[in-house]
Formats: structure tokens, sequence, C-alpha cells
């Protein structure tokens, strides 16, 4: 079994840039974070985008279906800002006998109090014991892409059917 990570970019690769007084899309972590996590399973990281989930285009959401469409792997983790996610997942659900769970984050990885390690290391257990299908794992919680919202006031994702 291994795990095939795509990262998209997002919060969750977010650096600051001291000299321009703004945060950018860098390189992916999620790497680092499962390095240091010593987690005992093979898995292979691919980048499609680097880019603010606000900035994502009908052709990156087409793109990133159409790489993870063709992959062989059948689990599949997806790295993702947290505000377009939901629809992103909502266009990867055409995708048939795969397991594929999007995570992000609600502050950036490299920060000390992100919740990125944590939001990675509950998708990448959700991808192994998850059917077919595909799944937001946010705030410790496993949503179908068509039963959750991001809820800005409580700075997390939320069941729509509670």
């Amino acid at each position: 079994m291994k795990i095939k990570i795509y990262t998209v970019g997002g919060t969750i690769d977010k650096e600051y840039f001291d000299r321009k007084s703004q945060y950018e899309v860098g390189d992916p972590t999620i790497g680092d974070i499962l390095k240091e996590a010593y987690v005992n399973f093979d898995f292979s990281i691919s980048s499609i985008l680097h880019k603010d989930s606000l900035d994502m285009t009908d052709q990156d959401r087409q793109m990133v279906f159409d790489r993870v469409a063709s992959d062989e792997h059948q689990l599949i983790v997806l790295t993702h800002g947290t505000d377009t996610m939901i629809q992103t997942a909502q266009k990867l659900q055409a995708i048939p006998e795969k397991t594929i769970v999007l995570t992000g984050a609600m502050a950036p990885s490299r920060f000390k109090s992100s919740d990125a390690a944590f939001n990675i290391g509950c998708a990448t257990a959700a991808v192994q014991i998850l059917d077919h299908g595909v799944y937001i794992v946010m705030n410790g919680r496993i949503f179908h892409p068509d039963n959750v919202r991001k809820n800005l006031d409580r700075n997390g994702f939320e069941d729509t059917e509670e």
C-alpha cells in the first residue's frame, strides 16, 4: 500500500515574507511533517499547483481532477487551501475506485500553533480506512463534500446536517 500525496497550495504551505509584508504559497511542507512524525507507510508527493485556493480557476480544478483520475494509486491525499476545498472535493467525486481525502490548515504549517500536522495525521489515517469516495478531513472530523461548510466565525469546518 502506498499513499499518493498531491499538493495544490493554500494556507498550509504559506510563508511570510518580511520584505514584502505578505504571505505567499511556498514549497509543500507535508513531506517534512510526515518525516518528523516517523510514519510507517510508503508515500510519494507531487505538486500540481502553488496557489491560494481563492485564486483557483475551473481550469485549475480540471487539472487537479485529471491528475488524480489518471493516477494509478487508489489512496490519495490532497493538501488544499480551505476557502475552496469543498468545490474541488465536489468535482473529484466523479472519480471512481479511489479513496481521496482533502485536507489543509487554518494557519501555515510553519507556524508553531498550526493545525497542519494534526490535519495531515488525521487525513493519512483516514485515507487508509475509509471506503472509496471523496472526503474532507479538517478539525479532527471526516466530512462528506456535500454536507460541510467552512465557518469563519469558528475558524473551522462543520457538518451542515447538525
